[in-house]
């Protein structure tokens, strides 16, 4: 389940960073809609939500789960977006003895995450662009260090996924295929940039 991303080359969106190997929830990611291309900060707080007192729940979610994301009222009125990534990391391990694994395309393109994304009115009047991308069952390839994946798109299915057809979408929200992903065990160098 995608925690930590990673992006070095340009995905062709127009917008212009520099490599980033540790991008970490509340960072601002590139994003395309079907509007265009935009940054994003990492993590939704959702709509609606409340606590027992009927107080508005701050708490921000970077993944939401394919299995409800068209149903649960947290993301009532979430558009579809698309984040484009080298990879990502995930862990394994008990605490301080964890193990990082870096996990890239096979055939090397670059990952296309199915999101959602909304804009947050923030007290004070400020709106705040703001993504998270969805999850799914694992591939075989992630299976042994998490039980959960983002859902990549190839390019092709990306216009499929911002459209309007709502069922359409559901379609695409599968693991990835089987031999798909690289996992390789990550280094200190991975992540810290030069």
């Amino acid at each position: 389940m995608p925690g930590r991303l990673f992006l070095t080359r340009d995905p062709g969106l127009g917008l212009t960073d520099p490599p980033r190997l540790n991008m970490a929830p509340g960072e601002e990611l590139q994003v395309r809609t079907a509007d265009g291309a935009m940054r994003m900060r990492w993590g939704m707080i959702p709509v609606g939500r409340v606590n027992a007192r009927g107080r508005p729940v701050m708490e921000t979610i970077i993944n939401a789960r394919s299995e409800t994301v068209f149903d649960k009222s947290a993301y009532a009125g979430v558009r579809r977006a698309v984040v484009p990534v080298d990879g990502w990391y995930e862990w394994t391990g008990e605490k301080r003895r964890k193990t990082a694994w870096r996990i890239t395309r096979a055939d090397s393109e670059l990952i296309w995450f199915a999101a959602i994304f909304d804009i947050w009115k923030a007290p004070g009047g400020m709106e705040v662009a703001q993504v998270a991308t969805v999850t799914c069952a694992p591939s075989a390839d992630v299976r042994d260090i998490h039980h959960r994946m983002g859902v990549i798109l190839e390019k092709e299915a990306i216009s499929r996924w911002l459209g309007e057809d709502e069922a359409a979408a559901r379609d695409l929200m599968v693991p990835f295929r089987d031999g798909g992903l690289v996992v390789a065990e990550a280094s200190d160098v991975d992540w810290n940039a030069p």
